[in-house]
């Protein structure tokens, strides 16, 4: 008995009931299915079925699908492939695979061209390209537009270090959004993550929130942005800018807590995670006062923040109680939740904006980079500068359809 592998290419107006015409067709020989795809855009289908069966049967197999393309108003069309041509397709399918984010407000033509140039040179192929976001209306477009497209890819880069660099500085000429990981079962299985606060949670720094109204916000600022660019010690840094809140009453923090300016996004990301299981964390080098107010609103499981000491009379007395969570504590936080928790540190996730959220971001499986300083994107894998926090839920995969969302591509 000798058999063939023929490739079967549909195309046209989808409409239900098309593939199990197909399958009844080729269930009457019993073809052997050995690899099928669909995709539809704008309700056009194309759908592509390899299959194995006796050659015998082949001509009036394709007879009949020829009829029935008809019938349905679609076209079809055949490719005999030879055993060679299979074996060394399958053999293709052992390389490693990889996914490749790629988001942004709205996506042009030039933006994924100069995308999908990078990844040619780096010898890797495109395997299937799926879109995350909804669809965008063109009519009535959302005020907070994000698009998002998803690439699976297979091969190994020739040289990841260059195509990671290319990459970012695509982001920062053409505002586009990356995201490079490994397809492998930790992707789509992570379980803990954790956010800095100020200035990723919420669009301002508590600490000078603070010192505004103790009259001391441009000297506070000041050493604020140094810090944050790396340029001096933030343990230094931050016991020379809590000084500067002394005599503050204590009664102030309540008020700039229930103003907090929530950053785009963050309302959607933790109802998604907490829907879907995620352990989350706050590891700032701001306040406890304020992570426990995000704590209550958003029901996270930990906060780890620095206690400011208040005196007898009510106000700050320029110094703080305890430890001081600065860069190094974060990351040691983040592998101690993640034991606790029993994850394996490729599950969890770290997002930050300051120089000292690198720590923490090397060391999780998945460390993104928010609307960060230049070093902290310069030294971060994965970076989101364009669109709010919830562009985090693309870079993990998910989809709008499965949060219920439309329309926002």
């Amino acid at each position: 008995m000798k058999e063939e592998q023929i490739l079967v290419r549909i195309t046209g107006q989808d409409r239900p009931g098309l593939t199990a015409s197909v399958m009844g067709i080729l269930a009457k020989y019993d073809a052997q299915i050995l690899d099928i795809g669909q995709a539809d855009i704008h309700s056009t289908l194309s759908l592509g079925i390899l299959i194995r069966m006796e050659e015998k049967n082949s001509g009036q197999v394709m007879k009949e699908l020829l009829f029935k393309a008809t019938e349905l108003g679609v076209q079809i069309g055949f490719s005999p492939i030879t055993d060679d041509e299979y074996e060394d397709w399958v053999g293709h399918q052992g390389k490693n695979r990889y996914i490749l984010t790629v988001m942004g407000r709205t996506l042009e033509a030039r933006q994924i061209e100069a995308a999908t140039s990078v990844i040619a040179e780096q010898g890797l192929n495109i395997d299937s390209i799926i879109r995350l976001t909804g669809r965008k209306s063109i009519k009535n477009p959302a005020k907070h537009t994000r698009a998002c497209i998803e690439f699976s890819l297979r091969g190994e880069p020739a040289d990841r270090q260059d195509m990671q660099s290319k990459l970012m500085r695509l982001s920062s000429e053409m505002e586009i959004d990356f995201s490079f990981q490994r397809d492998d079962m930790f992707r789509r299985m992570r379980r803990l993550i954790c956010f800095d606060m100020d200035s990723t949670l919420i669009q301002t720094e508590c600490i000078d929130e603070l010192a505004e109204r103790n009259g001391v916000g441009a000297e506070v600022r000041a050493i604020t942005e140094s810090a944050m660019r790396g340029e001096i010690d933030f343990k230094e840094s931050f016991t020379r800018r809590v000084a500067l809140l002394k005599g503050l009453d204590v009664s102030v923090m309540q008020e700039i807590a229930e103003k907090l300016p929530i950053t785009e996004g963050v309302d959607r990301l933790m109802t998604t995670l907490k829907r879907y299981g995620y352990k989350i964390a706050i590891l700032s080098g701001g306040f406890t006062y304020f992570g426990e107010y995000l704590q209550r609103r958003y029901g996270i499981d930990y906060v780890y923040a620095n206690e400011l000491e208040i005196g007898d009379d009510g106000k700050l007395t320029g110094r703080y109680v305890g430890e001081i969570v600065d860069g190094h504590r974060k990351a040691e936080l983040l592998k101690l939740i993640a034991q606790v928790e029993k994850v394996n540190l490729a599950q969890t996730i770290a997002v930050g904006d300051g120089a000292n959220d690198l720590p923490m971001i090397s060391e999780a499986g998945l460390g993104i980079a928010f609307h960060a300083k230049p070093r902290v994107v310069a030294n971060a894998e994965q970076s989101i500068n364009t669109i709010g926090l919830d562009g985090v839920l693309y870079f993990l995969g998910f989809k709008d359809s499965y949060l219920g969302d439309q329309g926002v591509m």
